[in-house]
């Protein structure tokens, strides 16, 4: 039998002694052996095994009394079943590892993004096909090179590029403002790096980019339907619209 540690002989000395007190403490006081705080049963082992010379540990009421051996490795006195481990804990069953996975806000590419993207120009493809087949769109008369509309617009997507001309210097209007529109949007991804897609998390970027989209429509609205004669500025209630649509 593996030799038993010091500190737990030293342990079941201190309990040897302290129930030999308490057991002492009763008798003298003439309290009965079922009030004591050591059930009867297990005094009655522990007095069996100090008249063999063993040592009873008695750790828990209801588990087993572990006995020390007695001169020679030979146990004394033993537990229910003739067991005489010692018992050290009680483990609850379960897992080693945790399962739990936590939920990415991730998909991949292909075929989630892919898939959605090629339904999506079908439709798209097939919606211009039908309406143009439907709504006739007929060209305007031929220009005439002596005769210069008034006012001359641009198509509506350039009427924000249009409109700044009037408010700065060709070279700020066509050239700066354009470059440094275009640098923003290559640095965007490098401003705002958030793993992200959702709206909340990105409220830098959805900002600029919701400030940018606002300036424009509001220059191309203004071309469009505030500019009269010799591009001047109009009120559309009163003085009608200058705008083929």
């Amino acid at each position: 039998m593996t030799e038993i540690p010091e500190h737990l002989l030293k342990r079941a000395q201190a309990a040897r002694e302290k129930a030999a007190a308490e057991s002492s403490a009763s008798a003298d006081t003439g309290e009965a052996a079922g009030d004591s705080r050591i059930p009867a049963h297990l005094l009655e082992r522990s007095k069996a095994a100090k008249a063999g010379g063993g040592v009873a540990v008695a750790d828990r009421p209801s588990s087993a009394v572990v006995t020390a051996p007695a001169q020679g490795g030979v146990p004394l006195a033993a537990g229910p079943g003739g067991h005489t481990q010692r018992l050290l804990t009680v483990v609850k069953s379960g897992s080693i590892q945790d399962v739990k996975t936590e939920p990415v806000d991730k998909v991949h590419t292909w075929p989630h993004l892919l898939a959605v993207e090629f339904v999506a120009s079908l439709a798209c493809t097939a919606f211009l096909f039908v309406f143009s087949w439907v709504v006739n769109a007929p060209l305007m008369q031929a220009a005439n090179f002596n005769q210069t509309p008034n006012p001359s617009k641009a198509p509506w997507y350039f009427l924000g590029l249009q409109e700044l001309l009037t408010m700065f210097h060709p070279m700020i209007a066509g050239v700066t403002l354009p470059t440094v529109g275009l640098i923003a949007l290559m640095f965007a991804p490098y401003l705002d790096k958030t793993v992200s897609n959702r709206p909340e998390n990105r409220k830098f970027m959805t900002s600029m980019m919701t400030i940018f989209l606002m300036f424009w429509a509001v220059l191309v609205i203004i071309s469009s339907f505030f500019r009269g004669p010799g591009y001047n500025f109009v009120f559309p209630w009163i003085d009608g619209i200058f705008f083929e649509f």
